[in-house]
């Protein structure tokens, strides 16, 4: 497929984020499609020519370095992991907070960088080793980091980001491709994805909430009528036979990439045929509420990792490489528009991952995953923090709470 720039992109929806968004919003979303929103003036305005990280930002906003691949982080005197990919933050008790990220180098692991309450730099650690390709995840509410080992019979590491306890393998949790996870607390269930073109979509309940160690693996089979049914898997091991072809029937999700819940809604982003999919847990149906292919003017194509703010804006990372590489942002009007791109020798051949948000809501993370390349092989990477009049930051200053009940 020849790919060319476009002027604007949107959005799907995946990954955990910082509000709820519920299907009111996403039908308002999607049935705005057409509307007449998309021209130039919105979002956060024109961006301007690239800083000095290649970056091209709007008005009032601007990006530091926080980490590159293979070079010790600030003054900590930790050399920090290459292929940078999902991210997460988790607030400290002292004000300040945990940024969590995979590493989807072959040797794999996961590390984190400590802040501050003024955003300074106190630490850099290991937080996961051992493991290989770990791609994306997602945050708990008890406060752990689930790391996704993005190979064939890849497993699910449970990890605390204070780096204080050792990362846990979760078997139960199923032997596959993983890409990203989501935590249903109500349903007391945990969803996830599998990067391949014939994945499926599982689901997995816990014997006791929220222990991880035991518990009902399942995936979704296709239903009468619209129906998304669930059936157990019958070796999560994949001992004998990769899950995804244990069940007859099984819902293929062409690249389960992002994934998130919202209000019983299970949000799931397909990168190969550029889809987003909702999955309402209360009457058990799939729906398709973005197709990337609908039209010659549909806005998105490749959906990939994704985050929210408490605005009700949506910014997801649209995984193709062109002479830039984007962060898109869809507003809940249903507006659509670039909000960063990275040009430049340094993200040739990169792409955005991990895209988040800190606790306050006022600094963006996201790394350029291959960055820092030379002579046309791929770089360490490196991740950047944007700041700026993000709309709905908080302002003032925000603990650690115990969400273990």
């Amino acid at each position: 497929m020849v790919t060319t720039r476009r002027e604007l992109i949107g959005a799907g929806v995946g990954g955990a984020g910082l509000i709820a968004l519920g299907g009111v919003f996403w039908s308002e979303v999607f049935g705005a499609a057409s509307a007449p929103a998309r021209q130039a003036g919105f979002g956060y305005g024109p961006r301007r020519p690239p800083d000095e990280n290649g970056l091209m930002l709007p008005d009032g906003f601007r990006s530091r370095v926080v980490a590159r691949g293979e070079e010790a982080v600030a003054e900590t005197g930790y050399r920090w992991h290459p292929a940078s990919d999902g991210m997460a933050t988790f607030p400290h008790e002292d004000g300040g907070w945990i940024l969590v990220s995979n590493s989807e180098a072959l040797q794999g692991g996961a590390s984190a960088v400590r802040f501050r309450r003024d955003g300074r730099v106190t630490g850099a650690y290991r937080i996961l080793d051992g493991t290989r390709q770990n791609c994306s995840g997602g945050g708990t509410p008890w406060g752990t980091w689930l790391s996704c080992e993005e190979v064939e019979g890849g497993s699910v590491w449970e990890c605390d980001p204070s780096g204080q306890r050792e990362a846990a393998r979760r078997p139960a949790l199923g032997a596959f491709k993983h890409e990203a996870a989501a935590v249903d607390a109500e349903g007391r269930r945990v969803y996830l994805t599998e990067d391949l073109v014939d994945g499926g979509l599982y689901r997995f309940t816990p014997t006791r909430w929220p222990d991880l160690d035991r518990g009902l693996l399942e995936i979704a089979v296709e239903g009468p009528g619209g129906r998304v049914g669930w059936t157990e898997v019958p070796d999560p091991d994949a001992s004998r036979t990769v899950t995804r072809r244990q069940v007859p029937g099984t819902l293929r999700m062409r690249r389960g990439e992002g994934v998130w819940f919202d209000n019983g809604v299970v949000y799931v982003a397909t990168t190969a045929d550029h889809r987003v999919h909702a999955y309402d847990t209360r009457d058990e149906r799939m729906s398709v509420l973005y197709d990337g292919l609908a039209s010659r003017s549909a806005p998105l194509l490749r959906v990939d990792g994704l985050t929210a703010t408490r605005a009700g804006e949506v910014f997801v990372c649209e995984d193709i490489a062109t002479d830039e590489i984007d962060i898109g942002l869809i507003e809940r009007s249903g507006r659509v528009s670039r909000f960063l791109s990275a040009t430049g020798n340094q993200h040739e051949g990169s792409e955005l991952t991990g895209v988040t948000f800190d606790p306050s809501g006022g600094r963006m993370y996201v790394a350029s995953q291959r960055a820092d390349g030379s002579s046309g092989s791929p770089g360490p990477g490196a991740i950047y923090e944007i700041s700026g009049p993000f709309r709905g930051r908080r302002s003032r200053s925000f603990h650690a709470r115990d969400q273990t009940a």
